[in-house]
């Protein structure tokens, strides 16, 4: 189904949801979460492996009560100063955490994906990631008696992913690197991607997946649509950006003039 963005996180995005908004570096759907904070949703469970940019300008505009991850920060910058504000001083709200490693959190798409309740792999011992949260036991091979960790699958009510193409019958190509949206999208109940543009046809490319219609929800065009990060071939990534965000985000008196005329009004304006 090809709708607005608007439309499509009006209708598949509700107050209360876990949405995954996946892309590593590389197309992360930025403009998909400027919708979701001017429609005002509010008490999101949000999910993503690297939380940076793109949940710091979420959690600064009062979306979020819940913040599941494997990392968090402004990538060869440093800290998230809304994130940390929420965190230290629960500014704009109290918001809960949920921490895991890249591999236990891989792993939970996976099972979520594959329609399993849990995924098994080596790692989380020897650190306190155990007592926080419920979602990883250590459990006993059955067949060599090894101990183990178990991590429960993450089903998100909503993923949200940007991609380069969406050919007419509703599916996604996207290529380069990857990351986790594949299975983000599997595990997902809903499902809305952004592209870059819509095509007869796709053409082969190196290291490229393809997302079939049947479990996409809505397709939205939306040229530009990761940006200040990159889609490969169409443009790239906006280091200034990411520096800039720094001192945009430090205090909140430059978070809230920044959100109003950027997100909020749509006044595109320098980043700095």
């Amino acid at each position: 189904m090809i709708l607005t963005l608007s439309e499509a996180i009006s209708e598949f995005v509700h107050n209360g949801d876990s949405v995954a908004m996946e892309g590593f570096t590389h197309l992360i759907p930025f403009t998909a979460g400027d919708e979701i904070i001017r429609q005002g949703l509010r008490d999101l469970t949000l999910i993503r492996m690297t939380p940076d940019l793109i949940y710091d300008r979420l959690i600064g505009a009062g979306c979020a009560s819940k913040l599941i991850f494997s990392w968090g920060g402004n990538p060869g910058v440093g800290s998230l100063h809304r994130f940390r504000d929420a965190i230290q001083n629960s500014w704009p709200r109290p918001l809960e955490i949920e921490e895991h490693t890249h591999a236990g959190f891989a792993n939970r798409y996976l099972a979520g994906a594959s329609g399993l309740p849990f995924a098994i792999l080596r790692g989380y011992q020897g650190s306190d990631l155990l007592e926080h949260t419920q979602n990883v036991k250590l459990i006993e091979c059955p067949f060599t008696g090894e101990r183990l960790a178990a991590v429960r699958a993450i089903n998100p009510d909503v993923t949200i992913i940007h991609a380069q193409q969406a050919d007419r019958e509703g599916n996604v190509l996207l290529w380069g690197i990857t990351g986790i949206q594949k299975e983000a999208a599997l595990a997902a109940k809903r499902v809305i991607v952004t592209v870059e543009e819509i095509v007869d046809s796709f053409e082969p490319k190196m290291n490229s997946t393809i997302i079939p219609a049947f479990v996409i929800s809505a397709i939205c065009v939306s040229p530009g649509g990761s940006r200040p990060s990159y889609a490969l071939d169409y443009y790239e990534r906006d280091n200034d950006a990411y520096i800039a965000w720094n001192t945009i985000s430090k205090e909140r008196d430059t978070f809230t003039e920044w959100l109003q005329r950027e997100v909020l009004m749509g006044q595109k304006g320098p980043v700095s």
